[in-house]
């Protein structure tokens, strides 16, 4: 049995409709609010939050509702389909209408109509490769997923550069050709996706020839064996709850650091261009770059190990960006190294929370990992905000340095979990890193 990539590289042009999004929804947004609504960095903060709100019921809820979906379209991309339309005409009607009118209330309710177009479809998309994947394949297939969402971000931060000119006054700034770039993107990925990918189809001869059932009764052996439903152990319990609070910390150190970003190198450094996309490219083709060797150093040395190292090198990259009184080139370089180091933690927590939970329900603590991610970067664009607003610009690195301290000494108090993972059966396993 071996994996149909080119398949597998046409579903992952959801996800990379999603990540390219994301991307000009986490640089651009914060600007506007600020420039154009004369937004506080506290309300700028809450604003940017909404999206995670949202997310911790809006996945969850179109995941569970796409499951239970049945159409000639299939389960799946009925939703995606939908989202991905809707999400057009409102980022259109965003940049085009709201942003110009000056009227806060209507930017805002477009936003929000914008979010919740997104949060239709993600989970679904998502859920699309695992559906048509048969199950000992969805490694590497996750891997491709992976891998073309990073493909969207790139494309995003290059026409970033390409697209955004400098302009005196950062409220005139014209994003009308970059939002078309991406909306042409997200419109054009979801047509190839549509027109090749017949969800049904496709299921269907994967079930007939057992790819997906006869996997799926092995999980289900391997959970009754693990005594799923069971307490966690007293000092397995306690490893992961400081795990868990670790990935708290380091989400509240580097989300910070992303959402403001884009407005610090204005105010700080004073750049007043797409310059800034450079240096954001550099950390996620470092990241991406990195996976293989992450995965051979974790092999060789364990999971926390490694995660620890990853914890070291972005909170030195973050104390050297703080002292830097200017924009310089030499800040690309701490911004590579701190994609390697967030590369290192993501490739590693996840598993770890999986290896404590065997002897109970995966499943459980898999949405319990979620949780943990998704409240930290609720919160933290608030609390850093109110720093930046009312204390300097200058505290969001010494913010990012605190909370990524704080990661390190819980992360020490991590006992379990860390095993050296096996080597991958393939250089594509090592891009399978969580969502």
């Amino acid at each position: 049995m071996k994996l149909n990539y080119k398949r597998t590289v046409l579903i992952g042009f959801a996800f990379l409709s999603i990540c390219a999004f994301w991307q000009f929804y986490d640089n651009e947004i914060p600007k506007i609010l600020k420039y154009n609504f004369n937004l506080g960095e506290t309300a700028t903060g809450a604003i940017m939050a909404l999206d995670n709100v949202f997310a911790l019921f809006l996945l969850p809820f179109f995941g569970a509702l796409s499951d239970k979906t049945n159409t000639k379209l299939g389960k799946r991309i009925p939703y995606i389909l939908t989202g991905t339309i809707m999400a057009v005409v409102f980022l259109t009607v965003l940049i085009q209408f709201a942003r110009p009118s000056g009227n806060l209330a209507f930017f805002i309710i477009v936003l929000l109509l914008l979010l919740i177009s997104m949060g239709i479809y993600r989970s679904p998309a998502v859920s699309l490769m695992p559906d048509l994947t048969p199950a000992p394949l969805r490694s590497a297939g996750n891997a491709i997923i992976n891998l073309m969402g990073a493909l969207g971000g790139v494309f995003t931060l290059v026409m970033t550069i390409l697209l955004v000119k400098a302009s005196d006054d950062p409220a005139k700034t014209n994003y009308s050709p970059l939002m078309f770039s991406i909306v042409l993107l997200m419109a054009v990925s979801i047509l190839i996706l549509v027109l090749s990918i017949k969800e049904n189809a496709i299921k269907k001869q994967i079930e007939k020839e057992g790819g997906l059932g006869s996997f799926g009764e092995q999980i289900e052996k391997e959970n009754s064996e693990n005594n799923a439903g069971d307490k966690l152990p007293k000092d397995v319990f306690r490893s992961l709850c400081f795990l868990l609070l670790s990935v708290a910390f380091w989400y509240m150190a580097y989300n910070a650091v992303t959402t403001a970003y884009t407005r610090y190198v204005e105010e700080v450094w004073q750049l007043h261009d797409g310059s800034y996309a450079t240096t954001l490219l550099i950390a996620t083709v470092a990241a991406v770059l990195s996976y293989i060797p992450i995965g051979f150093v974790s092999s060789k040395i364990g999971r926390k190990k490694t995660i620890l190292g990853g914890v070291v090198i972005m909170t030195i990259c973050y104390i050297v960006a703080a002292f830097m009184p200017h924009y310089s080139s030499s800040i690309n370089i701490f911004f590579a190294l701190i994609g390697i180091g967030w590369a290192a933690i993501n490739v590693n927590s996840y598993p770890m929370v999986v290896e404590m939970s065997k002897s109970g329900d995966i499943g459980k603590y898999t949405g319990t990992y979620y949780t943990f991610s998704m409240a930290a970067q609720v919160f933290t664009p608030i609390l850093s905000g109110i720093l930046l607003e009312y204390v300097s610009y200058r505290t969001l690195f010494p913010y990012a340095v605190f909370f990524s301290c704080l990661a390190f000494c819980t992360m020490m108090m991590v006992k379990h979990g860390d095993v050296k993972p096996p080597k991958k059966d393939s250089i594509l396993e090592n891009f399978d890193v969580d969502d």
